[in-house]
Parts: C-alpha cells; structure tokens; sequence
C-alpha cells in the first residue's frame, strides 16, 4: 500500500475571510492549504502573521496562487513579468510557502511559440531557485495556446529546470475529456502539485463551468479514482489538494464545508487503497422513522390504519405500526414538526458507527435508560438523526399498549423525504454515500409553484431517502411550509388504501382534474383506471419498468406530512414528476381553496 498522502483545501473553496477559512480547514482536520492570493490581498494580516497562525493551527502554506500571464510574451513585457514574480516571491518567503502556481497564459499578448515559453519558464525558475522556491506551471482549460497538461509538460521537460514542474488539476484535464492515464510517464518528481476538483456533466462553455459548478471528489460525475490513481502511479507524493470553485460553497459556513471537504478525500482514498477504514456493512431496511410533532401526527396515522402500540419508558414518545411500518412520534423534541430522524438496520451495527465516525459524521450522545436500548446514533448535515439498529430490539424501550393496527394495506416504509437546505444538498448525497454506502441517482429539476428545486435519492436496496432542495426560499414570497419533509409508507394496492383511508377520515389532498386531464393524453391509460385515479385523487407515474400510484395527506404538523405508494414491477423512481402538483396541492389545502375536480 502506497504511503498516506497529506491533505489539503485551497481558501477559495470557502467561505468567510482567510482567518475564518484558516480554522475551518483546521478543525476540520486538514493538514495544509493553498493560499488564494486574492484572500491574502483583502486580509488586515501581514504575511508573517498569516505564516504564524497557520503554524499555530498547526497548516502548512503548501503553494500560492494563481500567477497569472507569464509565459511566451514579447522582451519588455517579460522583463515586467519577472519584476511583478521577484515581488510574489518575497511574499512566498514571508509566508514561508516554497511553491508558487504559474497558470498558462490567456492574455492576448501570448504568442504561440513553446520555445519561447520554455525559455521564459526556465528564466523565471532560475530566479525561484535562488529563493528555494519552485514553479508549478498549469495548463488551464481555456489557455491561450496552452490547454492541455501534455503540452504544458512537453514545455516543463524542454525547460529543463530543477524548480520547474508541473501542476495537474484534475477539472482542466476531465472537462476538456483528455486521457489521463498518460500522467504515468511523467516522473513523480516533476509533478509539483496536485489539485482534486469534481464536477457534474454540463453542456457549457468550460470557463463558467469551472468557476461556478465545481464539486468536492464523489459529488460529481468525473472519475476521479481512477485519475488520482494515474498521479499516484507515476510517484507524486504531495499532498491530494481541493481546488473547487463553487458559489454555494462559496457563501456556506465554513466549518461544515470543510469538514465535508475532507470527508470527500477520506472516501477518495479509501477507494484508492491508501487508507482503511471500516467497511459499510449492508443495510436491511428501515427501522423506524421518528417524528417530532403534536399529537395531531397521531390522530393522522390513526386514520391511515396506524395504531399507538407503545409508550416509550422514560420519554414522551409513542410508536405507531402498521405491518412493518414503523413511526416514532416524539413530541417532546426540539425539532417541531419534522422528521427528527430514521432508523436504519445494519448487518453490523458496531461497525456502521465506527465508518460513521471515521468519516466525521458526528455521533450523538443519548440518553439511556437501565433497560433501553443502545443504538448508534450520527448527525446528518442537516441535523437528522440517522439511528443505526441491530434488529428490533429497540422496540422493548416501549410499554406495549395492546392496541391493534385496524390496517389499510401498509405493510412497512418505503422511503423518506427530507428536505434539505439548499447549500448542503451536495454534502447530503455524499454523506449518506460515503458513510452508509447508499447511491445516490442523478439529479433531477423541476419547476415547482415557487421556484426551481432539485431532487434525488439515494438508495441501497430497501433503503431509500430522498434528497430535495429549493434554490431560493426567503421573503414574504417564500412558501409558508419552509423545508417539508415527509415519510411515504408502502402498500399493496393504493386504491383500496385511498378508498379506506379517505373513508376513516383521513386528510388526503385532493388533486385537481387537470392533472388527470394531462395524464390521459400524456398516458393514454384504460378509462376505466383513470377514472379509478382520479376518483380517489391518486397520482400516477410509470417507467420502462413499472408503474408508481402514490397519493398524500395534508400537513401532520408544521412540516411532516405522509405519502401512501404502491410500486408495480420494477419501479425504482419516486414519481417526481408529479411533485409540483403535491405542492400545489397543499398550499389550496392551507388555504382552503377547494381545487376544481372534473367529473370521471
């Protein structure tokens, strides 16, 4: 197994000034960073303080950046360059970093001439060496002449020079779509500096999709195992470095931020081979969803079939079941009206905890009873508790109440919904990726009554979560219900539940007709089976593989409502297709505007 390699975080990848970015990427754990020298030039801290309080924090300075427009260029304007070097050079000695990045030219004076940058790059090394300092020279994306990191190291070799290598960014070279499995035939001494960065496959020019869309490793779609692996096997041994230009990690908190930061390299490398961690251990279902409500979430579950078969010991606590259902009604809790947490079953309980905590997840401390059970709980990024149970031992914590689910079908949990604020909708998916080892499906957008949000799920056999995100929710405008979440219970035949349920005084939504006006000439499904959904006000989405029937109640509380769904074949999706019309749906419910049914 190759060495551990070290880690580090550039400050433009957060948020806040560069004392707020040096103690983020502290306490996250990382062990250096690469100074952004537009977070130096706005800094009250000279760079002998900076120097000091990275040493304090206990951070290396392991490069400076970016140099910009350096090479190839006529006498006089090169002459301006070394002077413009000689004076960055000085602010590397005070700050005690040894190298500084040299990105390829974009100006218009460049001249496409690679002799010409040789000579130039090889000038300004000489001056470097005589400070001990090195240049890690880049291809960029959108380089003038210079692209690629092929060409760009064809120019460090011609050069010639011991303080003179190259940087490899990992978004410059798989956006362009170049191979990387040359980087092997590039000795590990000449590679100086390697920056990680993800991203999403977008049909854009690559300029703003750098600047704007770049993501922390395992949240995009670049490989970037398999390109990591390439640097590592031609012999670099600097540190594995983020570089990720992201507006909305760009305005997060800091803190949370790095800390997913280093939680993406930590999984990078396990799938490297050069760190051991424990092992994900498979996850079998869904123990319990736990809601935190008023009792109006119990009279709800009643109607749809539910009934209270315990009390929780020592806690004001409730459980409600239905087959293999299981809801949690906490009303005591201090996260009103959501979905405090889910309860996973792990194969191995112990070993889920440890991965957890391996991985930063934070583990939370409980309270226990003498005769209560002992279940792993982590915090998620957006505060959901995530439980992790052995089997259902959990459910002696409960004082039986000898009542019996009347039932309507339910027999367990198909999924849960959370929704999450809308700057740790990537750190969610990754997460629960990285700590449960659950994939997560691409992202998906639709255009909802307020706004854009973006969805998806991540899933690992009969654990399924979903994941959305609204891009803007403030101001008198936003929707009076921020954040909803909501667990979807499975069924066998959602039209004999709708029909039973809305019958015990269940408070579904009611769809208007002019959704099943659309899904008849989108769908062109039997009449009498459209007349079925729409009489019962039950949603419908198909796939290649199978069909989805799913309806809802009104709000159980201040942001917890239920969904009911049936899967028919193989349909692995959610229905969210019909999510906007879920919204719109419950805004006329809070507001009593009765939607206009046709008739079947």
């Amino acid at each position: 197994m190759p060495p551990e390699p070290r880690t580090a975080i550039a400050t433009v990848c957060l948020s806040g000034t560069l004392e707020d970015k040096l103690a983020a990427a502290a306490a996250a754990g990382f062990d250096g960073v690469e100074l952004f020298e537009n977070d130096l030039i706005v800094s009250p801290a000279s760079p002998a303080e900076i120097r000091r309080r990275c040493a304090d924090l206990g951070l290396s300075i392991d490069l400076y950046q970016p140099f910009r427009d350096f090479e190839a260029v006529p006498p006089d304007l090169h002459r301006a360059n070394l002077r413009r070097a000689a004076r960055k050079f000085d602010v590397l000695a005070e700050l005690g970093a040894e190298t500084i990045l040299v990105c390829s030219s974009v100006s218009p004076e460049a001249i496409d001439d690679d002799e010409l940058a040789a000579e130039q790059l090889r000038a300004l090394a000489e001056l470097a060496s005589t400070r001990g300092l090195r240049i890690a020279y880049e291809a960029l994306a959108w380089g003038r002449h210079v692209s690629g990191y092929q060409h760009a190291w064809r120019i460090v070799r011609r050069a010639a020079h011991p303080a003179l290598g190259v940087c490899l960014d990992s978004f410059h070279i798989l956006s362009k779509g170049h191979d990387p499995a040359p980087i092997r035939a590039i000795p590990g001494d000449k590679i100086f500096f390697l920056q990680l960065a993800d991203a999403p496959r977008l049909p854009m020019d690559v300029l703003p999709w750098s600047r704007h869309h770049r993501l922390f490793p395992g949240q995009g779609d670049f490989d970037l195992t398999a390109f990591t692996g390439h640097v590592l096997a031609a012999g670099y041994r600097g540190p594995l470095s983020l570089e990720v230009f992201n507006d909305v990690f760009r305005q997060a908190d800091p803190r949370p931020a790095a800390v997913d930061a280093l939680r993406s390299l930590l999984a990078l490398k396990e799938s490297l081979g050069v760190v051991t961690l424990p092992g994900a251990p498979a996850l079998t279902g869904h123990a319990f969803a736990e809601v935190v409500t008023d009792p109006g979430a119990g009279r709800v579950l009643a109607s749809l079939g539910f009934a209270r078969t315990g009390v929780h010991r020592t806690k004001p606590v409730e459980l409600w079941e239905q087959g293999e259902a299981r809801v949690v009604v906490n009303e005591g809790g201090a996260a009103h009206g959501a979905v405090g947490a889910v309860a996973l079953t792990s194969t191995d309980q112990a070993r889920s905890t440890r991965r957890a905590e391996a991985l930063l997840a934070p583990v939370l401390p409980r309270t226990r009873g003498p005769r209560e059970a002992d279940l792993g709980a982590v915090a998620a990024p957006d505060g959901t508790e995530v439980f992790l149970c052995g089997g259902d031992d959990w459910r002696d914590d409960f004082v039986p109440t000898g009542e019996t689910a009347a039932g309507a079908g339910v027999f367990g949990i198909d999924h849960v919904a959370l929704t999450q604020p809308f700057d740790h909708f990537e750190e969610a998916a990754l997460f629960y990726r990285s700590v449960f080892g659950l994939t997560p499906s691409p992202v998906t957008e639709f255009a909802a009554p307020f706004g854009l949000v973006r969805s998806r799920s991540v899933a690992a056999g009969a654990v399924r979560l979903t994941l959305e995100a609204a891009v803007v929710r403030r101001g008198e405008w936003a929707p009076a219900v921020p954040e909803p979440q909501h667990v979807a219970f499975a069924c066998t035949d959602a039209l004999a539940a709708a029909t039973a349920m809305r019958a015990a005084g269940a408070p579904l939504l009611d769809i208007p007709g002019n959704y099943y006006d659309d899904l008849e000439a989108r769908l062109d499904l039997p009449l009498g089976r459209l007349a079925a959904l729409r009489e019962r006000s039950v949603l419908y989405d198909r796939d290649e593989d199978g069909e989805f029937l799913h309806f809802y109640t009104a709000l159980a509380g201040a942001r917890v409502f239920f969904e009911v769904v049936q899967r028919i074949g193989g349909y692995r999706g959610f229905g969210v297709v019909n999510a906007p019309v879920r919204m719109a749906a419950h805004r006329a419910r809070r507001h009593a505007v009765p939607p206009v049914k046709t008739p079947a």
